[in-house]
């Protein structure tokens, strides 16, 4: 997993996850927004799982259970629920937020994909000085940033 300094340069990060076994309770955890298409919701619950259990404090998107859609009769609109029900610049904003509170984001660019929102929240992230990681290596995205 690459990552990129606010100028989009690699470096190491001397403040790298601790295991579980090796974290003291005086440690302040990392906090680490996730982002990426809502299509690929499995990949955020997975990977939310894994930092947690490295000892930060993930934000993200949420999987839903199928029990929502059934019972709100939203079939086939998983992928983009936001829309679908007229919240996604508010979810959009609120993602932004999520950066604001985070000390890095992490790009889950699934087989390279990167969408607008994805580049948006890429370039905000780069502006806060927020360190990046993504899951794939080598992707360019919109503004010639890679994730090595």
């Amino acid at each position: 997993m690459g990552q990129l300094s606010s100028g989009g340069r690699r470096h190491d990060d001397p403040n790298k996850l601790k295991t579980a076994g090796e974290l003291d309770i005086s440690d302040k955890p990392k906090i680490i927004t996730l982002c990426g298409s809502s299509r690929f919701i499995e990949y955020f619950a997975i990977m939310a799982w894994e930092l947690e259990k490295q000892g930060a404090i993930v934000l993200g998107l949420h999987l839903l259970p199928e029990s929502y859609f059934n019972q709100k009769n939203k079939d086939g609109c998983a992928d983009h629920l936001a829309e679908y029900e007229g919240v996604a610049e508010h979810m959009d904003e609120l993602h932004l937020r999520k950066i604001d509170l985070s000390d890095s984001i992490y790009v889950l660019n699934v087989k390279g994909y990167i969408g607008e929102s994805t580049q948006r929240e890429i370039e905000y992230a780069q502006k806060q000085g927020k360190c990046i990681s993504c899951l794939e290596a080598e992707i360019k995205t919109h503004e010639g940033i890679s994730c090595p």
